[in-house]
């Protein structure tokens, strides 16, 4: 729950021809780069270093504060670290990632994950676990629906002002993925792994109220789960194609990541289930003088082939690992059983020191709801502008503080370190 402070821009752009990029990161190159460190340091007149390529500080740190009716006032910190475990010119730059937070309505969160590299991409170790006490603002299944009284201003995901025909739905929960890649050829690896999903204490709290029948009520009636706990546990079995130049801002490369996911009874699952997730991100960079300059794509699904998932497992907007998909709408806003989302994006440097980024985006998603609302009838968009504050040059970590606007009156204002794909 990472919350903001504002910022709004845009800048003229124009493309160029496609370079191929090397030594990006070398000690010439970021000697000519300034990032927060380096306006701190400026402030305080202290002297500037010359980079010569010893070692630098890989790790960022983020305060972060907001409010919302349902969570209350947060308070938390979002933070960033890196390490190369091999040599540079052959090995991926390793990526960890942790956030926290607490509320004053009781609220908390913590969550810890990993994106591993071992000497000369030889093992790709992705996962991560997180525990805590928090509240889904439930819209219901399917897309193609408005939501009446939707509209109001949200900060990163959550509106600043309840809507009485959002439900609620406070619960605990205990989230665990591991999966581990094998390089088989250049760029292609093969794994599998162990994911554990347990929630438990859900109260959906306006079931005993006026609406006595919500829209996790009803979905875990049809599909025989209890309302107020369950388990989806079972096996990953993956393939990945990755050849970006880097982890938190690539400049150039291709990322595949295709997932199949099988829930198992024997692991506790409440019911047997089978996803296939799928993933690309492709980048193209425009320029070989300024290399940020950069074309984004993102495609992200998760389809249900067989079985039945929990209603808090639906995958939907914020579904991705990092909780970011979908910029123009509060999370949750759009799930189902089946979800698509494609996204594009262009990046480009506003200050010859590259403190300064801008972007701008436009993004789609569909869900199904297995019975009315099929996959790619209806498209909900969603676009917008942001601003990048070049945090931590040395591991290319962004501030990012983004404007989005989507269907049915969705806006807000959204935060986060490090780019959203």
């Amino acid at each position: 729950m990472r919350k903001c402070v504002l910022v709004a821009l845009l800048s003229s752009f124009s493309f160029g021809t496609l370079f191929a990029q090397e030594k990006q990161d070398s000690p010439e190159v970021l000697n000519r780069q300034s990032d927060a460190k380096d306006v701190i340091r400026a402030f305080f007149r202290k002297k500037t270093t010359i980079d010569t390529g010893e070692k630098h500080p890989y790790f960022s740190i983020l305060p972060s504060a907001g409010f919302n009716p349902s969570v209350g006032l947060s308070i938390g910190v979002t933070s960033t670290g890196g390490k190369n475990y091999g040599n540079p010119n052959t090995t991926t730059f390793s990526v960890y990632n942790a956030n926290a937070y607490i509320s004053t309505y009781g609220l908390a969160s913590f969550e810890l994950k990993e994106n591993v590299f071992t000497a000369d991409n030889e093992f790709n170790i992705q996962g991560g676990v997180q525990i805590g006490k928090t509240v889904a603002l439930d819209y219901g299944v399917g897309t193609g629906h408005a939501v009446q009284g939707e509209g109001s201003f949200s900060i990163n995901s959550f509106p600043l002002a309840n809507n009485a025909d959002v439900f609620p739905i406070d619960y605990t929960y205990i989230k665990f993925s591991e999966r581990i890649y094998k390089k088989i050829f250049d760029h292609i690896y093969v794994g599998a792994g162990f994911v554990a999903d347990i929630y438990t204490n859900i109260d959906d709290e306006r079931r005993l109220g006026t609406n006595l029948s919500t829209h996790n009520v009803r979905y875990s009636r049809l599909n025989d789960y209890p309302s107020d706990g369950y388990q989806a546990n079972g096996f990953l079995f993956n393939f990945e194609y990755n050849s970006r130049d880097q982890t938190n801002r690539p400049y150039k490369g291709l990322y595949i990541d295709l997932v199949l996911r099988t829930n198992q009874h024997w692991l506790g699952s409440n019911h047997e289930a089978m996803q296939l997730k799928t993933e690309l991100r492709k980048y193209w960079s425009l320029s070989k003088k300024d290399p940020e300059h950069v074309i984004a794509f993102w495609l992200w699904g998760s389809y249900l082939l067989r079985g039945a998932i929990p209603y808090l497992e639906l995958p939907g907007t914020g579904s991705d690992a990092a909780g970011r998909l979908g910029r123009a709408y509060t999370i949750g806003r759009f799930k189902g059983p089946s979800f698509y989302y494609n996204e594009a994006e262009y990046r480009f440097p506003i200050t010859s020191n590259k403190l300064l980024g801008g972007v701008v985006f436009a993004n789609m998603e569909t869900a199904d709801n297995q019975r009315t609302i099929k996959l790619f009838q209806y498209v909900e968009p969603g676009a917008g502008i942001g601003l990048r504050l070049l945090f931590n040059k040395y591991t290319r970590s962004n501030l990012c503080i983004d404007y989005g606007r989507g269907n049915y009156g969705s806006n807000g204002l959204f935060l986060g370190l490090n780019e959203v794909f």
